[in-house]
């Protein structure tokens, strides 16, 4: 079988959510240049998904989840707190980066604290529902 273009993005994502973790774990260390390495890839593998995920949907459309019972409000509830998370984390992410970029790292950090956890959470959250609808619970092909 082909890789798709929606394991793609949800490679994207879970490639991002690592790049996050150890930009993270770099910063607790106090390994300030390997952080700014590992948020940087994050944030350009983040933006090569947002471009492939876009692509993707304007040439597929909408994807129909076809489970039924205890699952479905459970995607669905994960579905709308991705979404909503994943429009909420574009400005965050920018301010962030463009306060570390100018050095205001005493700023940089009182936002970090929420852009991290959020950003994180949505690239999760990503290859979850990509698992959910493409793997677990795929769309009947003919």
């Amino acid at each position: 079988m082909m890789f798709s273009h929606a394991a793609l993005n949800a490679t994207l994502n879970a490639t991002s959510a690592i790049l996050l973790a150890g930009g993270y774990a770099a910063i607790r260390a106090g390994k300030r240049e390997v952080h700014k390495r590992f948020m940087i890839s994050a944030f350009f593998v983040s933006c090569a998904f947002l471009v492939s995920y876009l692509v993707y949907h304007y040439r597929v459309g909408h994807v129909v989840f076809q489970a039924q019972g205890w699952i479905r409000p459970v995607y669905f509830a994960l579905l709308i707190s991705h979404t909503i998370l994943a429009a909420a984390i574009v400005p965050l992410i920018l301010i962030t980066l463009r306060r570390a970029w100018l050095e205001r790292f005493d700023k940089h950090r009182i936002i970090a604290r929420w852009t991290l956890p959020l950003w994180f959470y949505v690239s999760v959250t990503g290859v979850i529902v990509y698992v959910l609808l493409y793997q677990l619970y795929a769309p009947i092909r003919s």
